[in-house]
């Protein structure tokens, strides 16, 4: 029997597959987003995909690690066709301006590059950005090849391999629908000493301290903070989290998975309970998990629900983020 256009294949939320099975998929013409290893995800044949890498991955089995399969996750269109395209640091402003009236924009940054320091940096300032859904990850690499290789993206269109380009794919929706974003952050503010920066950036030294000028570094040394711990903002009651990915003791600065932004409050976490999922009456049409709770909670072998995908170096809900669960559903309107 031939599918219509609009009936998934998959489980909502994607599969973790061969990437025989993969090809497969793309060869009968399904709009997909993939995670895997560079190497599987040039044996790919072109089509209506965009991809990440990164070789962690959350299944049904629990957190894994694989160098040989993808995880496939396939967007319903509804009869509608979705827009695959590259953003750089020229293109990536208009960002929510291309995004359709009403559907969602899956987008993929790789980490490290220019285009993910600006989306970190501006993307609260972006034209339209909060009016339109925006959903996606930073691609990464095996921690153990961690300055020998590259993190990547692929428009599968053509089968182009980037470093320094974002692939974003825009969704329509059809009138009844709505697509409804959402974050799970088990960190919450804690009581300590309130933090701000006088300048926005992925790394600092001097800040305020409780209102005093002092070295941030020094701070935490002395604290002998627990640095899987992020720095968290309360923003009108969202928890955003700051990751800290090291102190540099000789230079005396902390350095950061994501920016710290001028003149906003910042407290390390206390855990909190974990924020639970609301499910909605919705079809989950994407999530994923940061490789940083993959790390420090353990989530190797253990289980996070219906909330399968990729393991990501960076969650985006709007905004860049860390030490999140962030996923997308569409609802009936």
């Amino acid at each position: 029997m031939t599918m219509a256009p609009h009936d998934p294949i998959l489980p909502a939320g994607g599969r973790l597959m061969a990437t025989a099975e993969a090809a497969g998929l793309i060869a009968a013409g399904r709009f997909l987003t993939v995670a895997g290893d560079e190497a599987q995800l040039r044996r790919l044949p072109h089509g209506n995909w965009i991809a990440g890498t990164s070789p962690y991955f959350m299944g049904p089995d629990g957190g894994l690690t694989s160098r040989e399969q993808v995880f496939v996750s396939e967007v319903e269109t509804f009869g509608l066709r979705p827009e695959i395209r590259f953003y750089d640091v020229t293109t990536l402003s208009r960002l929510c301006v291309d995004a359709p009236a009403n559907g969602y924009t899956v987008i993929i940054i790789p980490a490290f590059s220019a285009v993910h320091s600006l989306y970190a940096r501006n993307a609260p300032g972006f034209e339209e950005m909060f009016l339109k859904p925006v959903v996606g990850w930073v691609s990464g690499v095996h921690l153990d090849d961690l300055g020998s290789a590259v993190p990547a993206v692929v428009d599968g269109r053509s089968g182009a391999v980037e470093t320094e380009r974002a692939a974003v794919m825009h969704v329509p929706l059809p009138p009844d629908r709505y697509a409804r974003l959402d974050i799970v952050n088990r960190m919450a503010q804690g009581q300590g000493s309130r933090i701000r920066f006088p300048a926005t950036g992925f790394s600092a030294d001097e800040c305020h301290i409780d209102g005093v000028r002092a070295n941030l570094a020094d701070h935490l040394a002395g604290q002998d903070a627990d640095l899987r711990r992020p720095l968290v903002a309360d923003y009108c009651g969202a928890m955003v989290n700051v990751s800290i990915k090291g102190i540099d003791r000789a230079k005396r600065r902390v350095d950061f998975y994501a920016p710290v932004f001028e003149d906003v409050e910042y407290r390390l976490a206390a855990p909190a309970p974990a924020a639970a999922a609301d499910d909605g009456a919705g079809t989950l049409a994407f999530s994923c998990n940061c490789v940083l709770n993959y790390i420090y909670d353990g989530l190797e072998g253990r289980t996070t629900g219906r909330f399968t995908g990729p393991v990501t170096f960076g969650e985006i809900a709007w905004l860049l983020l860390n030490q999140t669960l962030v996923y997308l559903t569409v609802e009936r309107a």
